[in-house]
């Protein structure tokens, strides 16, 4: 049987595949061993996808344990070329409440310890990452949240920590001071390993808390598992319409210059 075919990828919470058109399974085998779980294909308004849980069927794969070499380099197996990553994110500013969608702009990596290249040697090589997320793929995602009803933030930079503990109020006032916008546990090496095999990628986060809080508002406590599972589950429907509006949307061609910034020979399977 011939292996499935996918133009775009959705790397994201368990579930969301349910709005996927006649979905096959296939659980590719990678040089990193397996992905977090099988990758659903079917189509989303006449455009093939493949949708993967980053964190596996039952959420099993903390975030430093998720094998995010094996999910982008199956993704890309598959034909895949463009890749959209909803994530849960804290916010770090009191104008960013639970419920919005930010379209990010910029990362900043504060993971440790994490397999985050391809580029293991005997041969070296250096890729940009000035600008880590593609902008048309953006555009693209912030006009269908914003025809769902959903409030969208244009741009943001998002602080990947190592999780799988939340911050300190050190930490998260430092986040603050340094003008980031959202903190999140994913983000890094999923959106770098996309840039290395020229994939187009775009950061989909919805804010689930404010993290430890907001300064100066004591009745705002600080983020918990429980909190940030209840804010998902109300706005699952609505996370899933944007993605049913986006992926119709995504320009056939892209318009960028992911492909070439990626590194040669992993550029194509």
């Amino acid at each position: 049987m011939a292996r499935p075919h996918a133009e775009i990828a959705v790397v994201g919470g368990s579930g969301f595949y349910s709005w996927l058109e006649d979905p096959v399974e296939v659980l590719p085998d990678t040089p990193y061993g397996t992905p977090s779980a099988a990758i659903r294909v079917g189509a989303v308004g006449g455009r093939a996808v493949a949708f993967l849980p980053r964190h596996g069927d039952s959420h099993e794969w903390p975030p430093h344990r998720v094998n995010y070499r094996a999910n982008l380099w199956a993704l890309r197996g598959l034909g895949v070329r463009r890749v959209i990553g909803p994530s849960a994110v804290g916010s770090l500013r009191s104008d960013l409440v639970p419920g919005e969608l930010v379209v990010l702009d910029q990362l900043v990596d504060r993971t440790s310890g994490r397999a985050d290249t391809y580029l293991d040697g005997p041969d070296v090589g250096h890729v940009s990452f000035a600008d880590p997320y593609f902008p048309e793929l953006g555009e693209v995602l912030a006009a269908a949240g914003e025809a769902a009803g959903a409030r969208v933030r244009r741009g943001g930079a998002v602080v990947v920590i190592q999780g799988p503990r939340f911050s300190t109020r050190a930490e998260s006032a430092w986040f603050r001071s340094q003008g980031w916008d959202v903190v999140n546990m994913t983000q890094y090496p999923e959106a770098y390993l996309a840039r290395e095999l020229g994939l187009c990628y775009a950061g989909l986060a919805l804010v689930t808390d404010f993290d430890t809080g907001v300064e100066g508002d004591e009745s705002v406590e600080a983020v918990t598992h429980e909190a940030v599972l209840e804010v998902l589950a109300a706005t699952v429907a609505t996370t899933r319409e944007v993605l049913a509006r986006a992926v119709p949307a995504v320009p056939e061609e892209p318009g960028c210059a992911c492909r070439r910034l990626g590194w040669p020979g992993l550029t194509s399977p």
